[in-house]
């Protein structure tokens, strides 16, 4: 499908969602389910988000956050609990299904829902922060040795920390403790907010301990257990729960229950915000443009280039990144471009293409497996790239070594024929079907054959030459037998 058809089709696309959103009746009879069955980053937020205001629009008496994440972005975590908390409607997460986890940023996301469920089989925990942009030590380590603190060694240090010998407070340990004291804070308060366990939230983050959902029944952790989203409603009708500061009781006995999907914007934003897509989009945007500058109306590659450069740099705005890696990798892609333009016996080009490689590695700003940029595929971009440009300078190289053949200079060492004379040593003569002024080495003579030696502006110097314009040397004759 071209470009145009998709333009084309791509307004219909919208008409016919907000068609599909507005034609749905409003029904205070309904249980909306939104499915987060990933980690939690920007896409999560966006449809989490959206599917509350259209609970929100339809009137449904409770969301059913259906929950299965390894964890995720801060950020994006943050946002979502704000969502919740702010929300009229009931809000009752439950992580499903069996063999479903809530583990990190889904902890605080389960302790801030009206409900707290889990199904048979589940776990949730590990609420441990991750520190942004590496290990809070120097190299990761302790200082003094040469391993990274455990949790139960920060509980033992105290309020103190590590020290020095000087006795001053070590930076990294600072760091760490003012990011799990305000994670604490955090997750009490959420606790706090529908009675809880809170000490055992603390835990979750400090200790970074998990809970099967039997257990967290037994110690408060959560409300209910249970084995399908319709056992959930039944079990949690009648319940008093506090929605924005009231206490309300939840009558959800008889609610039709809806799933609620992702649309094509959410679709999109899930594949662009993935980082490695993100990464090869922002390459191929980089190096389109190239192409483009390079072959000034080439359209194609300029059209393509832009395009995947802005959803990249959209992507970018909405993920951790370091903007230093961002730098380290034009700065590598300006330099390997230099190279195949002002080659360096590959001084520029090896630099540029570590500059690359740093860059990439350190691009994504967060530990967070799911939001890291895979080694693999930075090697084989640098790859693509090294052989890109050795292409690029190896055919610059024999282009050098190939003789002229168009233009000025091509006419140096061509053969002419004097056609007027108009002192001894200024002449017009004929070179390739075409008359010339020309400027001899020695006087010239009328219909004598010249060689072009050098070009002046528009004027050619000449040297005589022997024999006639082009005349092949003669065979030699045989001589008649008797």
């Amino acid at each position: 499908m071209s470009i145009v058809r998709i333009f084309l089709l791509l307004p219909l696309v919208l008409l016919t969602s907000v068609w599909d959103a507005s034609a749905m009746p409003a029904s205070t009879n309904r249980a909306l389910v939104l499915t987060v069955a990933d980690a939690i980053g920007p896409a999560t937020e966006d449809y989490v988000t959206r599917g509350f205001e259209q609970a929100l629009e339809q009137g449904a008496a409770l969301i059913v956050i259906r929950m299965d994440t390894p964890g995720g972005l801060d950020g994006a975590m943050r946002g979502i609990i704000k969502t919740i908390t702010a929300s009229s409607i009931p809000v009752a997460t439950y992580v499903a299904p069996t063999g479903a986890r809530a583990a990190s940023a889904g902890t605080y996301i389960l302790y801030a829902s009206h409900v707290a469920a889990m199904a048979p089989g589940t776990n949730l925990g590990a609420a441990t922060p991750v520190q942004i942009g590496g290990s809070p030590f120097p190299g990761g380590d302790k200082p003094g040795t040469g391993k990274p603190p455990t949790d139960g060694e920060s509980e033992k240090q105290g309020d103190g920390g590590n020290k020095s010998e000087s006795g001053a407070l070590d930076q990294g340990d600072a760091m760490k403790r003012k990011m799990v004291n305000d994670a604490s804070a955090y997750i009490r308060g959420l606790a706090d907010l529908h009675g809880r366990n809170a000490d055992w939230a603390e835990r979750a983050l400090r200790e970074a301990v998990s809970l099967q959902a039997s257990e967290a029944l037994k110690i408060g952790v959560i409300d209910v257990v249970a084995t399908n989203i319709e056992d959930l409603l039944q079990q949690i009708d009648g319940r008093q729960v506090r929605i924005q500061g009231e206490m309300k009781t939840l009558n959800t006995q008889n609610l039709n229950v809806e799933e609620l999907l992702p649309d094509w914007r959410n679709r999109l934003l899930s594949v662009i915000t993935n980082p490695n897509v993100a990464y090869i989009l922002m390459m191929v945007g980089v190096y389109g443009l190239i192409l483009e500058f390079y072959n000034p109306g080439g359209l194609v590659p300029g059209v393509i280039g832009a395009i995947c450069l802005v959803l990249a740099l959209y992507s970018f705005q909405l993920l951790p990144v370091n903007y230093a890696g961002f730098a380290l990798i034009l700065l590598g892609v300006a330099l390997m471009v230099a190279e195949a333009f002002q080659p360096s016996f590959g001084m520029l080009g090896i630099g540029g293409l570590v500059a690359f490689v740093i860059g990439s590695i350190i691009l994504m700003d967060t530990d967070i497996p799911d939001f890291r940029i895979y080694l693999s595929v930075v090697l084989s971009v640098a790859g693509a790239t090294v052989l890109v440009f050795f292409l690029i300078i190896g055919m610059a190289l024999r282009a050098r070594r190939r003789p002229v053949v168009s233009g000025v200079e091509e006419l140096i060492g061509k053969v002419g024929e004097v056609v007027e004379i108009s002192d001894p040593r200024h002449a017009t003569i004929r070179v390739h079907s075409e008359l010339w002024q020309a400027r001899g080495t020695a006087p010239l003579e009328k219909k004598q054959i010249v060689r072009v030696s050098a070009v002046d502006g528009l004027i050619l110097e000449v040297e005589p030459t022997a024999g006639a314009m082009g005349e092949q040397p003669e065979p030699p004759r045989m001589e008649k037998q008797p």
